[in-house]
């Protein structure tokens, strides 16, 4: 396993591993109006871009990973989260770089998300990652709210 401390102090980011799902599937709960299912994080525990940010405690993670496209991979954030009395101090930031560099170590060269219409404190943090809102997929979620389709040329 690998960790490496981030800019945070004393916060390492490393491969998720099944102990942290219970911690992961909170924050996931606490953060969004429409959770994953704990299963589907189990289904993405050996995925190289599924990440924890820990310092003692699990406090955010990254669900990334790549599929074929046009015979050159394509990554995709799936989910991303911070638990909310840690937002704000890089931690995010610091698992989406993080999860760039895994897939760019994949071969990837372009990386596209979601993120909510109403999500702008996301959208800004993707905006200094150099993902473009591509296009909008109408009621997206299931409470009708739009998606912004961002992508990202590494």
């Amino acid at each position: 396993m690998t960790t490496v401390a981030s800019p945070g102090g004393g916060v390492q980011v490393r491969q998720a591993e099944r102990a942290d799902l219970l911690a992961v599937h909170r924050i996931e709960q606490a953060s969004f109006p429409q959770p994953w299912p704990f299963d589907a994080f189990e289904r993405y525990l050996d995925e190289p871009g599924f990440l924890v940010a820990d310092d003692g405690t699990v406090l955010g993670y990254v669900v990334a990973d790549s599929v074929p496209n046009h015979g050159r991979p394509l990554g995709h954030i799936k989910d991303i989260a911070v638990r909310e009395p840690v937002r704000g101090e890089g931690i995010g930031s610091t698992l989406l770089e993080r999860a760039l560099g895994v897939l760019a170590a994949r071969g990837v060269s372009s990386v596209k998300l979601e993120v909510r219409e109403s999500n702008t404190v996301a959208q800004r943090l993707y905006r200094e990652y150099g993902f473009v809102h591509r296009r909008t997929v109408p009621r997206y979620y299931s409470d009708g709210e739009d998606a912004l389709v961002l992508v990202c040329d590494q």
